[in-house]
This record gives structure tokens, sequence and C-alpha cells, in this order.
């Protein structure tokens, strides 16, 4: 057998067949020797869009046509732009969201009024995990004594404590996180989140038990494999695990900018208040 090291792909060779495989390259590592996974990142999946495997829509938001679902009032002058893509999921195992029966119910009037509803539309901080598989770069930042991930989206930013930092002394949109290392792999614990944000675009809700425990895994220089397991006993029947890959931005020049999206939606949530109102629609 031949083996070529240092290489990412590496051709071995038996019984006189050529065989093409992905050799085990070389990831950073800090002072403590652990993995170090400084860098700008991003998922290329459709979870944003939904957890779940589904077909592709007209729109996050229908009304029923003469030949079936169409896109609703609210949101059909964006036609494709809007339309819903295709996705295989990211559940771990290929299965549903394992709500409860009253939970069931309430996604589904969520996702029905979504244009109202989404906590995104409005620009509220996405949560967790939700901010880790929106379509816009994070960066992450790390030594042994610290982790701070910062999300371009809305401009987010959060601190894992690799001290524990005992119980979070109040909810908010991000969460209360504590870092510590399984091997080489950095485990993040996530409590004191609220129960406003949402997993993604189709109502996918949670209460303010929900607690979310992170595995990021570097694969290789440029590979994250993360996982998230979600344990929420108020709305779901079991808990359950969303996996993905995270890739380096290997942009030239690349850099975080500035997305700062509350000042799009004023006119959405305050224009009525103005003294002399714009037109709406």
């Amino acid at each position: 057998m031949i083996f070529a090291k240092n290489f990412l792909t590496a051709s071995v060779v038996v019984a006189g067949l050529i065989f093409q495989l992905d050799a085990i390259a070389e990831i950073p590592r800090g002072s403590d020797k652990k993995p170090n996974m400084t860098g700008i990142w991003q998922v290329n999946n459709e979870a944003n869009w939904s957890l779940e495997r589904q077909v592709a829509k007209h729109a996050p938001m229908l009304r029923k046509g003469p030949a079936g679902p169409l896109a609703a009032v609210e949101v059909m002058k964006l036609g494709a732009v809007i339309a819903v893509p295709p996705t295989n999921g990211v559940i771990k195992g290929g299965g549903k969201v394992p709500y409860n029966e009253a939970a069931a119910a309430t996604r589904e009037k969520l996702r029905d009024d979504w244009v109202n509803q989404d906590p995104e539309v409005k620009c509220y901080l996405p949560g967790v995990p939700r901010a880790t598989y929106m379509p816009y770069p994070l960066q992450i930042f790390h030594n042994p004594a610290a982790l701070v991930i910062a999300y371009q989206y809305a401009g987010t930013v959060r601190e894992v404590y690799m001290d524990d930092p005992g119980e979070a002394p109040i909810d908010t949109w991000m969460g209360w996180a504590h870092g510590q290392w399984d091997g080489d792999t950095m485990e993040v614990t996530v409590t004191g989140l609220n129960d406003r944000s949402w997993l993604d675009r189709t109502g996918t809700h949670h209460s303010d038990q929900m607690k979310v425990t992170e595995r990021y895994t570097m694969k290789s220089e440029n590979h994250i494999h993360y996982e998230a397991t979600i344990e929420d006993p108020l709305v779901l029947t079991e808990p359950f695990t969303i996996e993905m890959p995270l890739y380096r931005r290997l942009d030239e020049n690349m850099v975080m900018l500035e997305f700062k999206c509350v000042e799009f939606v004023e006119e959405l949530m305050y224009g009525e208040s103005r003294r002399t109102p714009l037109p709406r629609p």
C-alpha cells in the first residue's frame, strides 16, 4: 500500500487499483494543544428555511389556490425571491422535530402568519442555534482562555465562558454559554434562552426551558462538524440533534462586514407612528 501524506487528497494503491481518499489534514492547535477554531466560517445549506426535509414551495406563507397552495397575498409580489428552496434537512437521522400535540398546533399557527411572527423579519436576535446557520458568516475568536463568536447578522456577539459561570442571571436572546473540551471537541452548553426566537422559518418555536448542547469538532483546517442537541420538556416529547458542516471562508481579504438590519425594519415596525406616516400597502 502506498499512502501519500500531507495532501488534502491522497492516492492509495491496493491490488493495482487507485482510490482517492480524503487525507486527514493537520488542524491548527493552540498552546494548550487543543484545536484552534479562530477564523471566519459559514454554512452552505437551507437550515434557516427548515430543519426538516421539505420540497420547494411558493413561499413560507401560503393560501389556498384553485389547483393547490399559492403564496399568501402579503408576500405574493416578491415572487420567486421568497420561494422556499427544497432541503434534505439537518436533523440527525432524518426525522422531524418531536413536538408534543399542543406545540405542533402552535407551530402551524405561527407558520400561517410567518410574515408577522418570524423574529428574523423584524431583525430580532436569532438565538442559539439558529445564529449558526443563518445565511451569513460568523467569526470565532479562540485561545485557551476565551471563546467569542461574532455573527454578521445584526452584529450579534456572544461569549462562551470557559469557567462554569453558574446559572444564568436572566433569560436573553443568545443565552448563557459554558464551554469545555471533550477530547478534541468543544462542547458548549447554552441555557438562559428566552422563548422569543425561532429555530427556522417554519415556525419552529421553543420555550424558555430550552437547553442547547453544541459540539464543534474540527475535521480539517477548513471544516468544522457542528452539532446541536435541543432539549425542551415543555414542547418536545424527546430531545433531537441537528448537524451540519461549517466551512472556513477562504475568500481573498475576507473580513466580517457590517449588517445592522435594525435600521432596515424601522419603517415596518414604527412607520405608522410618524407624525406624517408614509403610504402603506
